[in-house]
């Protein structure tokens, strides 16, 4: 089934192009996620094959990833967190990562909102939390805006790497490769971006600390 899914997609990016790469990403930001590593390398491919360009992708990756990422968050605002967390189950969001998610906005905001953009599986749940504490839409929009286009630009070049170092490789004829190459190649980066991620918790929370015992 995930097979033939993922058939859909590349199907669907090879025919609709830039419209494609919205549509998966703005799902890849909501509560249906789907990989990013599935949406980003092959359009890339088409973008070195002339079909699309790579500026083209990173920007239509940032247009969906802001599109699902605000109706997530308008949703979330407008229904309250008692049905999130009722229903949150059907889409495999469970009551304590939401309460993860909440707490890291509640606390971090802005700063909390963009580094959760450029980590795997976090990125599509902190819309929830940030609209259910109603957080400033423009504010919301802004960091992730940013912290999308940060991801897709970081995930386009890491294609390009990818496509270079595997030139034989028929990675649109078998896609779980290329989601495993791409998994593979991005695990530095992503914990590089957790340190950085912990870094800045740790500077807030010793800012916090100082301001207290000023006061």
């Amino acid at each position: 089934m995930f097979g033939s899914l993922i058939a859909f997609w590349f199907e669907l990016l090879s025919d609709w192009g830039y419209a494609g790469v919205i549509v998966l990403m703005a799902l890849e930001s909501s509560v249906f996620p789907v990989p990013s590593e599935l949406v980003i390398p092959p359009a890339i491919y088409w973008a070195s094959q002339g079909q699309m360009s790579f500026w083209g992708v990173v920007v239509a990756g940032t247009l969906g990833s802001w599109l699902g990422a605000s109706i997530t968050y308008w949703v979330a605002r407008a229904v309250g967190r008692v049905v999130v967390v009722r229903y949150g189950k059907w889409f495999h969001i469970s009551p304590a990562s939401i309460d993860r998610a909440e707490r890291i906005v509640h606390r971090y905001e802005a700063g909390g909102v963009f580094f959760a953009r450029l980590l795997p599986v976090v990125r599509h749940v902190i819309s929830i939390p940030a609209g259910l504490i109603r957080m400033d839409f423009r504010v919301f929009s802004v960091v992730t805006v940013i912290g999308s286009f940060a991801w897709c630009w970081i995930l386009a070049e890491f294609s390009l790497y990818i496509f270079a170092r595997h030139p034989g490789a028929d990675l649109l004829g078998n896609p779980e490769q290329m989601v495993k190459l791409v998994q593979h190649e991005v695990l530095p980066l992503v914990g590089a971006i957790l340190v950085l991620c912990a870094l800045y918790l740790a500077g807030i929370a010793l800012s916090s600390r100082g301001k207290k015992a000023d006061e």
